[in-house]
């Protein structure tokens, strides 16, 4: 009968588990009375309650949590190979112990008592390392020399993979930081005299180690302190400075680095808790100290929201910062004072994100670009003409005027939304469990359903009903609200008139060769950086890789479409880097954020008007990304549920973004920036959507190498047409 399932010892002997509800528990038809063994008939036992097959339809049972177990146990060697090492703990009652292999760490906490226990382990020899929670993947905080608290639950446990933090250091390690000295105060250190130590022997290793330093691949030939703007001349408080970046090759960058002096005690606290933030230990005179990043220091945060609300001018050496408020300012506000409390947020990305209580929000951008911003615009524009609200509201700006120069935005000030999270998040765990539930049903008993290949004509009355109850109708509705909102977001967009940077264009077919031109270039370029890298690739995607290689004639001639007709559609603002990490969900709706676009780009092609379906394709995209990233990363599936569930996770993806699609069109209905022809419509679209595949194809192997299966598998599935 297959693989056999056992609930345990019963008096020295191995007891099957009951297959299902059928007479004698599924083993027999006989009568019950001619059995040799029969059935278990106790109540806690009985096969009706407890069998194989109500198991296997409750992803919660102990059945389940069993087959994830092994399934884990098979994944991490050192479960069965590793040395076993028991850890020292202030609680009896909480056993800990580690299993090593090889570059594999095993953090095992198990809690034997029927009681909620809290623990204190002594990890101080994992110092710097992150605990991650086996089956989610959830981090922890990290470990440090001093006692590890946890709480447990009762016969709780634990499994954890240590992972070393890369760029954290074990705390109360000393640090390497250069040194400089000033006279009478820390400003002196930026002074035409003395700042050249801190441009040739400080910044350049700094900002190299900065996340939102983006000219990490390119040979930095120097750094250059092009401005200097004082918040606070009176206390000596935070910079505003700005920085150059030159390269060997390609254009030049300007950064924005604010600086402060801490001492004392600040200066200990920072050099243990957030040593990122320091540039290099400071003596002034005879005091020392640390000069460090000013996005730490909550005075600083306060001088910027107080320059906003008080539209107030501060002069730089070359140039000048203003600040300026939105019309929904003082309404966000409300009756609270200026003298918000602040954190920075500690998620690593390209800007700064700076959160004041829980109303607003403020965003620095890192890198520096002449011209409007177009998060900064965009997201004003729709709170103050369009009324959009479903983005997080317009509350104000920083500005940098420089002569000569056109304005750069240092900062975008916006109401803070309360979330659970971000749409990626979500859709990564509702895949997870839409496969566990695929695996709990008896699908290989079943056909696997059929949806249709196009997009275009999948609905909600064209998914069978078992793929609409395995999926679930909680997400299905969320690929509606997404729709919705991506058609409400282009219709506000589309409805700026009588701002030329918003006022919609005509196609042309000049416009339309330079697109084809674009696509072309990308493809070609990503190809042969595949070609390039293909002895490098995993052995398991080479062979898709290679189908890739194979298929470029297909690839070209599918972008070369765009030139065959004249497209009856026009261009307009649209949001430019639109997926399932750019939207938050609040609970009940989805709010979208962030328009800066892709930040690989320069600031006036972001800025281009465009076919908006270029967001539709993103978003149906990034279903596809979580569907198969859900699928190939989920520790929990054993190698052969894998190849049994992707065309499962295929049939999520093409079921989601169908209705996803269905509800843009409706939603849309005959708004001139999409095309009414349906085969134009379903050119431009299959355009963007493959543009989009080989762009992540780039990326991931720039990045990610062993994610490029999702993108090789995406752009095999829209030459197929699907």
């Amino acid at each position: 009968m297959g693989d056999n399932y056992y609930l345990g010892d019963r008096n020295g002997v191995r007891t099957p588990m009951q297959w299902s509800s059928d007479r004698n528990a599924g083993f027999s038809r006989a009568n019950p009375q001619k059995l040799y063994l029969p059935v278990i008939i106790d109540p806690e036992y009985h096969y009706e309650a407890l069998s194989v097959e109500s198991q296997e339809r409750n992803t919660s049972s102990l059945l389940w949590w069993t087959k994830r177990v092994i399934a884990m146990r098979k994944r991490f060697k050192a479960f069965s190979r590793g040395d076993l090492e028991f850890s020292s703990s202030d609680n009896p009652k909480v056993l800990v112990f580690t299993r090593r292999y090889q570059d594999e760490t095993i953090l095992v906490v198990i809690n034997l008592s029927r009681f909620s226990q809290v623990v204190e382990i002594d990890l101080s020899k994992f110092a710097g390392h992150v605990p991650v929670e086996a089956f989610s993947y959830n981090r922890f905080p990290i470990i440090k020399d001093s006692p590890y608290v946890l709480t447990m639950g009762f016969h709780d446990y634990y499994w954890f993979f240590l992972e070393k933090e890369k760029e954290a250091v074990a705390p109360g390690a000393e640090q390497a930081f250069p040194e400089l000295g000033a006279k009478k105060s820390w400003v002196n250190v930026l002074d035409a005299r003395m700042r050249g130590k801190l441009e040739e022997d400080v910044l350049p290793s700094y900002v190299k180690g900065c996340r939102w330093f983006g000219g990490k691949a390119r040979t930095l030939q120097q750094i250059k302190i092009v401005d200097i703007i004082p918040l606070d001349r009176e206390h000596e408080g935070a910079m505003i400075v700005l920085l150059k970046a030159s390269y060997n090759e390609g254009a030049a960058e300007e950064y924005l680095l604010p600086l402060a002096y801490a001492t004392s005690d600040r200066a200990a606290q920072l050099v243990a808790d957030s040593p990122k933030a320091v540039l290099c230990r400071l003596r002034v005179d005879e005091q020392e100290g640390v000069l460090y990043d000013a996005v730490h220091d909550e005075g600083f945060h306060g001088n910027l929201l107080r320059m906003i609300a008080g539209r107030r001018r501060v002069k730089g050496r070359f140039g000048e910062l203003a600040g300026q408020p939105g019309k929904k300012f003082r309404h966000l506000l409300g009756e609270k004072r200026l003298a918000l409390p602040s954190q920075v947020l500690r998620a690593e990305q390209s800007n700064t994100s700076i959160l004041f209580e829980t109303l607003l929000f403020l965003k620095l951008y890192r890198r520096l670009d002449e011209g409007l911003n177009p998060d900064a615009e965009i997201t004003r524009i729709l709170t103050e003409r369009a009324g959009f609200e479903s983005i997080p509201p317009f509350a104000g700006i920083l500005e940098y005027h420089r002569p000569g120069s056109e304005v750069m935005i240092l900062g975008l000030l916006q109401g803070f939304v309360p979330n659970q999270g971000d749409g990626w998040t979500y859709s990564l765990d509702a895949v997870r469990q839409y496969l566990e539930r695929v695996l709990a049903v008896d699908t290989e008993q079943r056909e696997i359903p059929q949806v249709p290949s196009s997009l275009l004509e999948v609905s909600a009355a064209v998914i069978p009903p078992l793929l609409q109850e395995l999926i679930g109708g909680v997400y299905l509705e969320t690929a509606t609200i997404l729709g919705r909102k991506t058609a409400e977001l282009h219709r506000a967009l589309a409805s700026a008139h009588g701002d030329p940077a918003f006022e919609p264009e005509p196609f042309s077919m000049l416009y339309q060769r330079s697109v084809y031109q674009s696509m072309r270039n990308l493809s070609r370029r990503v190809l042969q950086l595949l070609q390039k890298n293909m002895k490098k690739l995993p052995e398991g995607v080479r062979d898709a890789a290679a189908k890739a290689l194979d298929s470029e004639k297909d690839i070209l001639v599918q972008f070369q479409k765009i030139l065959e007709t004249k497209f009856t559609t026009l261009k307009i603002r649209y949001h430019g880097d639109l997926h399932l990490g750019q939207v938050l969900h609040t609970g009940k709706d989805f709010m979208i954020i962030d328009f800066e676009g892709e930040p690989d780009r320069a600031l006036s092609e972001r800025r281009l008007k465009r076919s908006p379906l270029r967001d539709v394709a993103g978003m149906i995209r990034s279903f596809h990304y979580a569907a198969y990233s859900a699928l190939l990363t989920y520790g929990s599936h054993r190698p052969e549920d894998v190849a049994r569930l992707e065309p499962w996770a295929d049939l999520w993806y093409r079921s989601v973004s169908g209705i996803y699609l269905s509800t843009y069109l409706f939603s849309v209905e005959d708004a001139p920036f999409v095309p009414k022809d349906r085969k134009e419509f379903e050119v431009l679209l299959r355009c963007f959507l493959m543009e989009k595949a080989v762009y992540e194809l780039g990326y991931e192997l720039n990045n990610r190498p062993d994610w490029i299966i999702i993108p090789l598998k995406g752009i095999e599935h829209i030459l197929k047409g699907r």
